[in-house]
Protein backbone atom coordinates (compact mmCIF):
# COMPACT_ATOMS: atom_id res chain seq x y z
CA UNK A 1 0.00 0.00 0.00
CA UNK A 2 1.37 3.57 -1.10
CA UNK A 3 1.96 5.31 1.94
CA UNK A 4 1.74 9.77 1.39
CA UNK A 5 4.23 11.68 3.02
CA UNK A 6 5.63 15.34 2.77
CA UNK A 7 8.88 16.04 2.08
CA UNK A 8 11.32 18.30 1.05
CA UNK A 9 13.46 18.35 -2.19
CA UNK A 10 15.43 20.84 -2.76
CA UNK A 11 13.69 24.30 -2.63
CA UNK A 12 10.61 23.18 -2.95
CA UNK A 13 7.73 21.88 -0.79
CA UNK A 14 6.74 18.57 -2.50
CA UNK A 15 3.68 15.64 -1.98
CA UNK A 16 5.31 12.17 -2.55
CA UNK A 17 4.26 8.76 -1.95
CA UNK A 18 6.36 5.68 -1.12
CA UNK A 19 5.80 3.26 -3.58
CA UNK A 20 8.59 0.74 -2.69
CA UNK A 21 10.84 0.69 -0.09
CA UNK A 22 12.93 3.90 0.15
CA UNK A 23 11.39 4.65 -3.39
CA UNK A 24 9.42 8.38 -3.36
CA UNK A 25 7.76 9.25 -6.01
CA UNK A 26 7.17 13.02 -6.38
CA UNK A 27 3.16 13.94 -7.32
CA UNK A 28 3.12 17.56 -7.03
CA UNK A 29 4.92 20.87 -5.75
CA UNK A 30 4.31 24.36 -3.76
CA UNK A 31 5.25 25.99 -6.50
CA UNK A 32 7.28 29.44 -6.13
CA UNK A 33 5.10 32.42 -7.48
CA UNK A 34 7.84 34.12 -9.21
CA UNK A 35 9.71 31.29 -10.54
CA UNK A 36 13.29 31.13 -11.23
CA UNK A 37 12.71 29.43 -14.90
CA UNK A 38 15.60 27.96 -16.98
CA UNK A 39 15.51 27.75 -20.74
CA UNK A 40 17.71 24.91 -22.23
CA UNK A 41 18.32 25.39 -25.99
CA UNK A 42 18.11 28.74 -25.82
CA UNK A 43 19.26 30.21 -28.86
CA UNK A 44 17.56 27.63 -30.95
CA UNK A 45 14.25 28.82 -32.92
CA UNK A 46 12.06 27.00 -30.47
CA UNK A 47 14.40 28.70 -27.02
CA UNK A 48 14.12 32.11 -28.57
CA UNK A 49 10.27 32.21 -29.17
CA UNK A 50 10.13 30.60 -25.23
CA UNK A 51 11.89 33.42 -24.45
CA UNK A 52 9.22 36.23 -26.25
CA UNK A 53 6.91 33.83 -25.35
CA UNK A 54 7.71 34.44 -21.43
CA UNK A 55 7.76 37.89 -21.98
CA UNK A 56 4.65 38.50 -24.29
CA UNK A 57 2.32 36.40 -21.72
CA UNK A 58 4.19 38.34 -18.76
CA UNK A 59 4.56 35.31 -16.86
CA UNK A 60 6.14 36.32 -13.37
CA UNK A 61 10.01 34.93 -13.98
CA UNK A 62 11.74 35.90 -10.97
CA UNK A 63 14.50 35.01 -12.57
CA UNK A 64 15.73 33.89 -16.01
CA UNK A 65 18.55 31.23 -17.06
CA UNK A 66 19.58 31.13 -20.27
CA UNK A 67 21.11 27.23 -21.38
CA UNK A 68 22.92 26.20 -24.57
CA UNK A 69 25.52 23.92 -25.85
CA UNK A 70 29.42 25.48 -25.73
CA UNK A 71 28.95 27.13 -28.95
CA UNK A 72 26.40 29.27 -27.83
CA UNK A 73 28.00 30.20 -24.75
CA UNK A 74 28.59 34.18 -24.33
CA UNK A 75 25.92 34.81 -26.81
CA UNK A 76 23.54 37.75 -24.96
CA UNK A 77 19.15 37.65 -25.42
CA UNK A 78 16.97 40.14 -24.75
CA UNK A 79 14.42 39.49 -21.99
CA UNK A 80 12.21 42.15 -20.83
CA UNK A 81 14.43 45.13 -21.77
CA UNK A 82 17.64 43.77 -20.26
CA UNK A 83 20.39 41.42 -22.15
CA UNK A 84 20.92 37.76 -20.22
CA UNK A 85 24.60 35.78 -21.38
CA UNK A 86 24.04 32.31 -22.16
CA UNK A 87 25.64 29.88 -20.20
CA UNK A 88 26.60 26.63 -20.69
CA UNK A 89 24.32 23.47 -20.04
CA UNK A 90 25.49 21.56 -16.82
CA UNK A 91 23.69 19.16 -14.50
CA UNK A 92 24.98 21.66 -11.78
CA UNK A 93 23.12 24.64 -12.87
CA UNK A 94 19.64 23.59 -11.80
CA UNK A 95 20.52 24.01 -8.15
CA UNK A 96 17.72 26.82 -7.41
CA UNK A 97 15.38 26.52 -10.65
CA UNK A 98 11.58 26.07 -10.48
CA UNK A 99 10.70 25.50 -13.50
CA UNK A 100 13.12 24.28 -17.05
CA UNK A 101 11.84 24.76 -20.61
CA UNK A 102 13.27 22.26 -22.62
CA UNK A 103 14.15 22.51 -26.51
CA UNK A 104 17.22 21.10 -27.22
CA UNK A 105 16.36 17.70 -28.93
CA UNK A 106 15.72 14.38 -27.07
CA UNK A 107 19.28 12.74 -26.08
CA UNK A 108 19.93 16.28 -24.27
CA UNK A 109 16.44 15.84 -22.43
CA UNK A 110 16.95 12.26 -21.59
CA UNK A 111 20.89 13.79 -20.61
CA UNK A 112 19.73 16.29 -18.38
CA UNK A 113 16.22 16.12 -17.05
CA UNK A 114 16.78 13.73 -14.57
CA UNK A 115 19.30 15.95 -12.90
CA UNK A 116 17.04 19.27 -13.56
CA UNK A 117 14.24 17.34 -11.48
CA UNK A 118 17.15 15.86 -8.85
CA UNK A 119 17.97 19.40 -8.31
CA UNK A 120 14.01 20.28 -7.23
CA UNK A 121 12.95 21.41 -10.91
CA UNK A 122 9.69 20.88 -12.98
CA UNK A 123 10.71 19.73 -16.21
CA UNK A 124 8.84 20.96 -19.39
CA UNK A 125 9.79 18.76 -21.93
CA UNK A 126 9.48 20.04 -26.03
CA UNK A 127 11.08 16.80 -27.40
CA UNK A 128 9.57 12.92 -27.98
CA UNK A 129 11.82 11.80 -24.86
CA UNK A 130 9.48 11.60 -22.48
CA UNK A 131 5.80 11.47 -24.40
CA UNK A 132 4.92 8.09 -24.06
CA UNK A 133 6.01 7.25 -20.29
CA UNK A 134 3.40 6.64 -18.60
CA UNK A 135 4.40 8.39 -15.50
CA UNK A 136 5.08 11.74 -17.23
CA UNK A 137 1.67 13.79 -18.43
CA UNK A 138 0.93 15.02 -22.08
CA UNK A 139 -0.54 17.84 -22.01
CA UNK A 140 -2.08 20.51 -24.09
CA UNK A 141 -3.88 23.30 -21.48
CA UNK A 142 -6.62 23.54 -23.59
CA UNK A 143 -7.34 19.92 -23.63
CA UNK A 144 -6.40 18.31 -20.72
CA UNK A 145 -4.81 20.71 -18.03
CA UNK A 146 -5.82 18.48 -15.21
CA UNK A 147 -3.30 15.84 -15.79
CA UNK A 148 -0.30 18.54 -15.03
CA UNK A 149 -1.35 18.07 -11.29
CA UNK A 150 0.02 14.07 -11.79
CA UNK A 151 3.54 14.90 -13.15
CA UNK A 152 6.80 13.36 -11.13
CA UNK A 153 9.36 15.92 -12.22
CA UNK A 154 8.87 16.08 -15.64
CA UNK A 155 5.81 16.92 -18.21
CA UNK A 156 5.78 16.13 -22.07
CA UNK A 157 4.87 19.04 -24.71
CA UNK A 158 3.06 17.23 -27.57
CA UNK A 159 4.05 16.62 -31.65
CA UNK A 160 3.81 20.01 -33.19
CA UNK A 161 1.57 18.70 -35.94
CA UNK A 162 -0.53 16.50 -33.27
CA UNK A 163 -0.78 19.82 -31.35
CA UNK A 164 -2.32 21.83 -33.91
CA UNK A 165 -4.78 18.82 -35.00
CA UNK A 166 -6.19 18.37 -31.65
CA UNK A 167 -7.08 22.00 -31.17
CA UNK A 168 -9.64 21.09 -33.51
CA UNK A 169 -10.05 17.50 -33.66
CA UNK A 170 -10.62 17.63 -29.67
CA UNK A 171 -13.46 19.73 -28.97
CA UNK A 172 -15.49 17.65 -32.44
CA UNK A 173 -14.38 14.72 -30.49
CA UNK A 174 -16.10 16.24 -26.94
CA UNK A 175 -19.05 16.92 -29.09
CA UNK A 176 -19.79 14.01 -31.56
CA UNK A 177 -16.91 11.01 -30.20
CA UNK A 178 -14.33 10.63 -32.97
CA UNK A 179 -13.23 6.93 -33.69
CA UNK A 180 -10.49 7.51 -36.51
CA UNK A 181 -9.18 10.33 -38.76
CA UNK A 182 -7.33 10.47 -41.83
CA UNK A 183 -4.90 13.19 -42.43
CA UNK A 184 -2.46 14.57 -44.64
CA UNK A 185 0.18 17.04 -43.08
CA UNK A 186 2.11 20.05 -44.87
CA UNK A 187 5.18 21.01 -42.24
CA UNK A 188 7.16 23.71 -42.91
CA UNK A 189 10.66 23.58 -42.90
CA UNK A 190 11.02 25.50 -39.52
CA UNK A 191 10.19 22.29 -37.89
CA UNK A 192 13.13 21.10 -38.78
CA UNK A 193 15.86 23.83 -36.85
CA UNK A 194 17.20 26.77 -38.51
CA UNK A 195 19.64 25.32 -40.70
CA UNK A 196 16.53 23.93 -42.78
CA UNK A 197 14.69 27.64 -43.24
CA UNK A 198 18.76 28.69 -44.60
CA UNK A 199 18.58 26.00 -47.01
CA UNK A 200 15.21 26.46 -48.19
CA UNK A 201 16.26 30.18 -48.75
CA UNK A 202 19.52 29.31 -50.44
CA UNK A 203 17.83 26.88 -52.65
CA UNK A 204 15.11 29.51 -53.71
CA UNK A 205 17.92 31.57 -55.01
CA UNK A 206 20.01 29.35 -57.12
CA UNK A 207 17.15 27.90 -58.39
CA UNK A 208 15.97 31.48 -59.63
CA UNK A 209 19.91 32.43 -60.38
CA UNK A 210 19.89 28.81 -62.80
CA UNK A 211 22.63 27.76 -60.36
CA UNK A 212 23.21 24.28 -59.05
CA UNK A 213 21.04 23.36 -56.27
CA UNK A 214 22.88 22.08 -52.95
CA UNK A 215 21.44 19.62 -49.92
CA UNK A 216 22.54 19.65 -46.33
CA UNK A 217 19.72 18.82 -44.42
CA UNK A 218 17.00 16.99 -46.80
CA UNK A 219 17.56 14.28 -48.87
CA UNK A 220 16.30 15.77 -51.92
CA UNK A 221 15.65 19.74 -52.68
CA UNK A 222 13.25 21.56 -50.87
CA UNK A 223 12.74 24.22 -53.10
CA UNK A 224 9.45 24.19 -55.49
CA UNK A 225 9.07 20.64 -54.26
CA UNK A 226 7.69 18.41 -51.93
CA UNK A 227 9.28 15.45 -49.68
CA UNK A 228 6.37 13.28 -48.28
CA UNK A 229 8.63 11.92 -45.33
CA UNK A 230 8.66 13.66 -42.11
CA UNK A 231 11.40 11.75 -39.46
CA UNK A 232 12.69 7.93 -40.67
CA UNK A 233 10.90 5.43 -41.77
CA UNK A 234 9.16 2.45 -39.66
CA UNK A 235 8.70 -1.37 -40.58
CA UNK A 236 5.06 -0.44 -41.01
CA UNK A 237 5.95 2.03 -43.91
CA UNK A 238 4.96 5.11 -41.75
CA UNK A 239 7.34 7.25 -40.14
CA UNK A 240 7.93 7.75 -36.53
CA UNK A 241 6.40 11.40 -37.00
CA UNK A 242 3.39 9.93 -38.84
CA UNK A 243 2.57 7.46 -35.71
CA UNK A 244 2.55 10.39 -33.07
CA UNK A 245 -1.11 11.46 -33.50
CA UNK A 246 -2.11 8.79 -33.18
CA UNK A 247 0.29 7.40 -30.02
CA UNK A 248 -0.06 10.75 -28.62
CA UNK A 249 -3.52 11.93 -29.21
CA UNK A 250 -4.79 8.77 -27.18
CA UNK A 251 -3.15 9.73 -24.12
CA UNK A 252 -3.58 13.46 -24.57
CA UNK A 253 -7.68 12.73 -25.58
CA UNK A 254 -8.27 9.63 -22.89
CA UNK A 255 -9.06 8.00 -25.71
CA UNK A 256 -7.53 4.46 -25.77
CA UNK A 257 -9.14 2.94 -29.10
CA UNK A 258 -8.23 6.38 -31.38
CA UNK A 259 -7.13 5.77 -35.00
CA UNK A 260 -5.11 8.10 -37.08
CA UNK A 261 -4.07 6.61 -40.55
CA UNK A 262 -1.25 10.00 -41.66
CA UNK A 263 1.13 10.91 -44.28
CA UNK A 264 3.27 13.64 -43.33
CA UNK A 265 4.53 15.97 -45.50
CA UNK A 266 7.81 18.40 -45.88
CA UNK A 267 6.46 21.59 -47.94
CA UNK A 268 8.58 24.80 -48.92
CA UNK A 269 6.72 26.86 -46.39
CA UNK A 270 9.10 28.98 -43.94
CA UNK A 271 6.65 28.49 -41.00
CA UNK A 272 3.69 27.43 -39.64
CA UNK A 273 2.14 23.57 -40.07
CA UNK A 274 -1.20 23.10 -41.44
CA UNK A 275 -3.01 19.46 -41.89
CA UNK A 276 -5.91 18.24 -43.97
CA UNK A 277 -8.21 15.92 -41.36
CA UNK A 278 -10.94 13.65 -42.68
CA UNK A 279 -12.56 12.66 -39.03
CA UNK A 280 -15.19 9.87 -38.62
CA UNK A 281 -17.47 10.40 -35.68
CA UNK A 282 -19.31 8.02 -33.61
CA UNK A 283 -22.43 10.25 -33.57
CA UNK A 284 -23.71 12.16 -36.70
CA UNK A 285 -22.50 15.40 -37.40
CA UNK A 286 -23.78 18.07 -39.30
CA UNK A 287 -21.27 21.39 -40.70
CA UNK A 288 -23.42 23.88 -38.88
CA UNK A 289 -23.11 21.84 -35.70
CA UNK A 290 -19.34 21.20 -36.09
CA UNK A 291 -18.85 24.94 -36.76
CA UNK A 292 -20.83 26.34 -33.80
CA UNK A 293 -18.58 23.69 -31.61
CA UNK A 294 -15.39 25.01 -33.44
CA UNK A 295 -16.35 28.63 -32.90
CA UNK A 296 -16.60 28.49 -28.96
CA UNK A 297 -13.16 25.74 -29.03
CA UNK A 298 -10.35 27.90 -26.70
CA UNK A 299 -7.32 28.83 -28.74
CA UNK A 300 -8.93 28.30 -32.31
CA UNK A 301 -10.43 30.78 -34.56
CA UNK A 302 -12.75 29.34 -37.30
CA UNK A 303 -11.81 30.61 -40.98
CA UNK A 304 -14.47 29.10 -43.39
CA UNK A 305 -15.94 31.45 -45.87
CA UNK A 306 -14.65 29.68 -49.23
CA UNK A 307 -17.17 32.11 -51.27
CA UNK A 308 -14.77 34.99 -50.17
CA UNK A 309 -11.50 32.75 -50.50
CA UNK A 310 -11.32 32.53 -46.64
CA UNK A 311 -9.43 30.12 -45.22
CA UNK A 312 -6.35 29.07 -43.53
CA UNK A 313 -3.33 29.77 -44.78
CA UNK A 314 0.25 29.18 -42.81
CA UNK A 315 1.30 32.80 -44.26
CA UNK A 316 -1.23 34.20 -42.23
CA UNK A 317 -1.42 32.11 -38.66
CA UNK A 318 2.75 32.66 -38.17
CA UNK A 319 2.77 34.29 -35.22
CA UNK A 320 -0.79 33.67 -34.19
CA UNK A 321 -1.10 31.76 -30.62
CA UNK A 322 -4.64 30.60 -31.75
CA UNK A 323 -4.77 28.02 -34.54
CA UNK A 324 -6.94 28.34 -37.25
CA UNK A 325 -9.52 25.95 -38.71
CA UNK A 326 -11.89 26.07 -42.03
CA UNK A 327 -12.64 24.35 -45.16
CA UNK A 328 -15.40 22.75 -43.24
CA UNK A 329 -17.36 19.91 -45.31
CA UNK A 330 -19.56 16.61 -44.88
CA UNK A 331 -16.80 13.65 -45.91
CA UNK A 332 -18.63 11.74 -48.84
CA UNK A 333 -16.47 8.79 -48.06
CA UNK A 334 -17.05 8.48 -45.06
CA UNK A 335 -20.09 7.75 -42.40
CA UNK A 336 -20.63 10.45 -39.78
CA UNK A 337 -17.33 12.25 -41.44
CA UNK A 338 -16.20 15.76 -41.22
CA UNK A 339 -12.90 17.15 -43.54
CA UNK A 340 -11.62 20.43 -42.31
CA UNK A 341 -7.92 22.14 -43.12
CA UNK A 342 -6.65 23.40 -39.66
CA UNK A 343 -3.13 25.74 -39.59
CA UNK A 344 -1.16 26.55 -36.44
CA UNK A 345 2.26 27.86 -35.92
CA UNK A 346 4.22 24.92 -34.95
CA UNK A 347 7.11 27.20 -33.28
CA UNK A 348 4.41 28.58 -30.84
CA UNK A 349 1.24 26.64 -30.15
CA UNK A 350 3.14 23.19 -31.49
CA UNK A 351 6.39 23.73 -29.00
CA UNK A 352 6.64 27.10 -27.46
CA UNK A 353 3.42 28.56 -26.42
CA UNK A 354 2.29 25.27 -25.16
CA UNK A 355 5.95 25.00 -22.93
CA UNK A 356 4.33 28.77 -21.28
CA UNK A 357 0.81 27.50 -20.72
CA UNK A 358 1.93 24.37 -19.28
CA UNK A 359 4.21 26.43 -16.61
CA UNK A 360 0.97 29.09 -16.45
CA UNK A 361 -0.51 25.72 -15.35
CA UNK A 362 1.91 25.08 -12.79
CA UNK A 363 1.36 28.15 -10.98
CA UNK A 364 -2.92 27.65 -10.66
Amino acid sequence: MAAAVPAKLGHHLVSAFIDTPGNAVILARSMNRSPHVAVVGATGAVGIEMIQTLEKRKFPVGTLTLLASKRSVGKKLKFRGEEITVRELTPGLFAGVDIALFSAGGGISREFAPAAVKAGCVVIDNSSAFRMEESVPLVIPEINPEDVKLHRGIIANPNCTTAITLMALYPLHQAFSVSRVFASSYQAVSGTGAKAIEELERQVAQVVAGQPVTREVYPHQIAFNVLPQVDSFLPSGYTKEEMKMQNEGRKIMHHATFRASVTCVRVPVYRAHSIAVSAEFERPVSVAAARAVLEKAPGLDVVDAPEKMEYPLPLFATGKYNCEVGRLRLDCALENGLCFWVAGDQLLKGAALNAVQIAEELLK
